[in-house]
This record gives C-alpha cells, structure tokens and sequence, in this order.
C-alpha cells in the first residue's frame, strides 16, 4: 500500500506542477499512465485477490515508468534522440504543426512543450530524472512486498519487523 500511496503522490505532483503551468509533454504524459496502474494495484490489495499477481504487476508498472524516466532524461540531455512526434528531431520544427509536433496537445502553441527540453529542475534533475529515480524507490518497495509475500508463503510466518 505504501508504494500505491507513493505513485499517488508522484502523479499528484506532476498535476500541481501542471496546475502551476508547467505543461507536459507527451512524455510526462506516458509516465503518468504507469503510476496509475500502481495505484489501482494498491486499491486491489483492499480486496480478498491473489496477492501476488497484483504486487507483480504493481512492481512492473513502477519499473516501467522508472524506466520511461531514464528515457525521457537521455532525451532532454541529447543522450540519444527521442521520438520524432514530440522531439522535432531531424525535421524543421517551425515548419511543422502542432499536431504533428505533439498529436495529443490542443491548438493552442503555448501548450506545447518539446520533450526534449527540461522545463524545471532541482538540484540539477529534471521531473523525468526525478520521477526515474523515486520509481525505482516505490520498485524495490513493490519487490520487499513480493518477497514478504513470498516469505509468508513458503514458511507460513508473517515478518511482523
């Protein structure tokens, strides 16, 4: 359940930011899709499931998003090239439209925002940085709660530490 909370929270903070008008990218908006998921899985572990295929895929879709983060950093340090629909990569943007730029923002130019460039950062990291870096956190919680699971499974004993 913490991990859920914890994925609640990052997706809360990316809707502030975004309240606050800093608009994402498509990017951010991938990464987004994966916290959702986690916590979904949390709202499950309210019921009596199987428990393991939820904290399965709770992890997976953290390790996801950790790994969209990574990505979605090497872009905007020109590490490697993104995708052409939100990058401009190879083509001249200022001939492009918005749509093609980016098909899912609206009409309006000053909501669009290349996913190659970072639009805030803190101590040096970018939202795509730090949102790579806190998933993989909420990963290894998902992973200790499969391996409680596990533990409690194979021996029949609750780890109450």
């Amino acid at each position: 359940m913490t991990a859920a909370a914890g994925s609640a929270a990052l997706l809360l903070g990316a809707f502030v930011f975004q309240a606050l008008g800093y608009a994402p990218c498509a990017m951010c908006i991938w990464q987004r899709y994966p916290h959702a998921i986690a916590i979904g899985m949390g709202a499950l572990l309210l019921f009596a499931l199987p428990i393991l295929p939820i904290l399965i895929i709770g992890a997976l879709s953290v390790l996801s998003t950790s790994a969209l983060g990574v990505f979605h950093t090497g872009v905007e340090r020109g590490w490697w090239e993104g995708p052409t629909s939100c990058t401009g990569s190879g083509l001249d943007v200022s001939q492009m439209s918005v749509s093609e730029l980016l098909p899912s923002a609206s009409s309006n130019t000053s909501n669009l925002v290349l996913c190659s460039e970072v639009v805030w950062e803190f101590l040096t990291l970018s939202m795509a940085s730090w949102n790579a870096i806190l998933s993989g956190v909420l990963a290894c919680l998902w992973l200790v709660a499969i391996a409680r699971h596990q533990k409690v499974r194979w021996h029949g004993v609750a780890d109450v530490s």
